[in-house]
């Protein structure tokens, strides 16, 4: 049985349908409007089926694990770092794969605009599936627009969510027209997302399908790029963040550990003695004087 929403983590916001028919008539929005937008991470069990489509195109995002869509006669897989564009009225079906279920980020659009959008992101070849040069704008974008949303449904946080839908549907088409990034560009956007996303646990393999690369091949790139392995890569952002927060924060060292991605406070000060010699105590002790 598939299931549409309830996943731990998840972020959805749903525009009442009264809304979205005025909205559809109003300047900027009649000409594309984001009506439902969501994240839902590691949703196992995830699907949907729609015999009759919806009046709205859709467009997933993937970044993590896989799924599968079924849509104009046509089935594909969807992995980490691509994307699913669903044109309106166009009778659908996906589900999260069973072994490795996706986290997706995902919109709804609809407006005079939105068809010729959704038609340049599709291509000549009408495909339902693309690889994205850079996996963590895309999902930066859905991620801006539902923030708007979860801001309030007024005519000042509906702009701009529109604003974002047509950026990152362009952004999918400069995407196809471009094609995938070279290996060490999609290294250095990885980094970009290490950065961005220190306190989220993340496995060498799963970063490696964000980069859509082999484990093997993007373990080997990474430390050619960096000169250091993944693992300690991220330790030493880890840390760098951390002494950032000792010296500028009166967060307690439990604190720091949570927001630098360590769940255990104890390991995580092993960690930093490792890396700086000294405690998070001692260090924050010795450098409190050093902050402006």
């Amino acid at each position: 049985m598939l299931i549409p929403d309830g996943f731990p983590g998840q972020r959805i916001q749903v525009l009442p349908r009264p809304l979205v028919r005025r909205m559809r008539s109003e300047p900027i929005t009649e000409r594309l409007l984001v009506t439902d937008v969501g994240y839902f991470p590691r949703a196992a069990g995830h699907g949907r089926s729609r015999p009759d489509g919806t009046p709205e195109s859709i467009v997933i995002i993937c970044t993590e694990g896989s799924g599968q869509i079924s849509a104009d006669g046509v089935t594909a897989r969807v992995s980490a770092g691509e994307a699913a564009v669903i044109p309106e009225g166009m009778p659908h079906s996906y589900q999260a794969d069973e072994h490795d279920p996706w986290s997706i980020w995902w919109l709804h659009v609809c407006g005079t605009d939105a068809a010729a959008l959704v038609d340049a992101v599709r291509g000549p070849e009408q495909a339902l599936t693309l690889k994205l040069r850079d996996v963590y704008t895309a999902s930066g974008l859905v991620d801006r627009i539902l923030s708007s949303l979860e801001r309030d449904e007024t005519t000042g946080s509906l702009i701009p969510a529109a604003g974002a839908a047509w950026h990152l549907l362009a952004q999918l088409t400069a995407d196809r027209l471009l094609g995938q990034a070279p290996s060490h560009d999609r290294i250095e956007l990885v980094q970009q997302h290490l950065r961005q996303h220190l306190a989220t646990r993340q496995s060498v393999a799963e970063l490696a399908r964000l980069a859509g690369l082999s484990t093997s091949h993007f373990s080997a790139l990474f430390k050619q790029s960096t000169g250091m392995g993944v693992i300690e890569y991220l330790r030493r952002l880890r840390n760098a963040r951390a002494r950032e927060l000792l010296i500028t924060t009166g967060l307690s060292v439990g604190e720091i550990a949570t927001a630098v991605g360590y769940t255990d406070p104890l390991y995580f000060s092993r960690q930093f003695h490792a890396v700086n010699g000294v405690s998070p105590s001692t260090f924050r002790a010795g450098n409190l004087g050093d902050a402006p």
